[in-house]
């Protein structure tokens, strides 16, 4: 096992201009938010924003920040999200990338979402959060992110609908809520306290919602991995799209 340093990603969220967000947990899509489409068009000639976010969501969002994995809950108590990739040039407009095309369809918490969680909610965060390790069962599929490789990351068990789990930590980006950035998925450290939760992650789907994690079929999880680039300052933004229009 091992775990490559890299530099922390500024991590913001939704909490730090309403109320902190929170995470906990462990190991059919949504339309995209806005309801006009993809495409990230400038007004007036501001660079452009993503679409489906408001004010406070954009704010959070840090100003370093060239690529972002946008996750939208279908509801704010839906287990089913969809996640699409924006990229930001120098001109500070964001456009979507390519690669996910028109979204990935993508589970997160069983219960859906919070702005505040405590441990075993079984809701994923609202919020901004960096992308700084990575890890997985398997061989490092080519991301440029840190990636931690070892048998710590088998998982057995079944679901909540009964689906086994096996696979589901193959591949895993780790979501930077109550961790310290830039360490392995693994690392224990809680810097708000073990009562705020943690081990939130993007990770392989197994067909059902999880604890809290978001997690993708397993080819989309490895081009994610392949996409994200540390030096890019990669960062999430999660939630169910009212929460995302704040």
């Amino acid at each position: 096992m091992h775990a490559r340093r890299a530099l922390p990603v500024a991590v913001l969220s939704l909490a730090a201009l309403t109320a902190l967000a929170g995470c906990g947990g462990s190991p059919a899509a949504a339309p995209a938010p806005g309801g006009s489409g993809h495409g990230a068009v400038a007004q007036g000639g501001r660079a452009a924003e993503i679409p489906g976010l408001g004010p406070l969501t954009s704010a959070a969002i840090p100003a370093e920040a060239r690529q972002a994995v946008l996750v939208t809950g279908q509801g704010r108590d839906s287990d089913r999200s969809t996640v699409i990739l924006y990229e930001r040039d120098d001109t500070g407009s964001w456009s979507p990338a390519p690669l996910a095309g028109s979204g990935w369809p993508a589970h997160n918490g069983r219960r859906g979402w919070t702005d505040h969680h405590i441990q075993g909610d079984l809701r994923s965060p609202v919020g901004v959060y960096g992308l700084t390790g990575a890890g997985g069962l398997l061989d490092d599929p080519g991301t440029r992110l840190p990636y931690d490789r070892g048998p710590a990351f088998t998982i057995g068990g079944t679901g909540s609908l009964g689906e086994p789990l096996a696979g589901s930590f193959d591949y895993v980006v780790a979501i930077d809520y109550n961790r310290e950035p830039g360490t392995s998925p693994l690392d224990r450290t809680r810097p708000l306290g073990e009562e705020r939760g943690g081990g939130i992650w993007l990770h392989v789907d197994h067909n059902g919602p999880t604890e809290g994690c978001v997690s993708l079929a397993k080819p989309q999880m490895g081009e994610l991995l392949r996409w994200l680039d540390p030096e890019r300052r990669p960062v999430v933004v999660m939630g169910d799209a009212d929460s995302l229009r704040r």
